[in-house]
């Protein structure tokens, strides 16, 4: 996974490429993201903000985390209602997320035969789809290695 000031920038860059506002509260927001790699939650965001925005109220995190996810750079973990940095966001397609149950930790793939195969069967029953989460919940090779008395 790409660093913190590195996605940060990239997401500046797509910003500007795309003419809207990447404004410090959203910066901010996606920095937290960032630096926690096994996502946040809304309210754990609300309170980190809060220690630098003292106004930043629940409808300044929801607003930011919209736009985030609207432009490609922050994704939702259904499972865990937290939210994660995307390591690729001009990476427009389907994405599948690996979520270890030990320590946390997001590992985000792009199989987009997955995705089309999906799609494909959708539509073939007349299905439309308006978004598609896939959440692989197990165990990091980092866990598996470490001893069972340390998870």
């Amino acid at each position: 996974m790409p660093d913190t000031q590195t996605l940060t920038q990239q997401a500046e860059r797509q910003c500007h490429q795309r003419g809207v506002r990447f404004t410090p509260i959203r910066r901010r927001v996606l920095e937290m993201i960032c630096a926690s790699p096994g996502g946040l939650k809304a309210y754990d965001l609300l309170d980190k903000l809060a220690a630098v925005h003292a106004a930043a109220r629940p409808p300044t995190v929801y607003r930011a985390l919209d736009f985030l996810i609207e432009q490609g750079l922050v994704h939702r973990i259904e499972s865990l209602n937290a939210y994660v940095a995307c390591p690729c966001p001009e990476y427009r397609h389907g994405f599948q997320l690996l979520i270890c149950r030990d320590c946390g930790r997001v590992e985000e793939l792009h199989l987009d035969e997955v995705s089309a195969q999906l799609s494909q069967r959708s539509a073939r029953l007349g299905f439309r789809v308006d978004r598609q989460t896939i959440e692989l919940l197990g165990i990091c090779d980092a866990c598996q290695l470490a001893p069972a008395e340390s998870r």
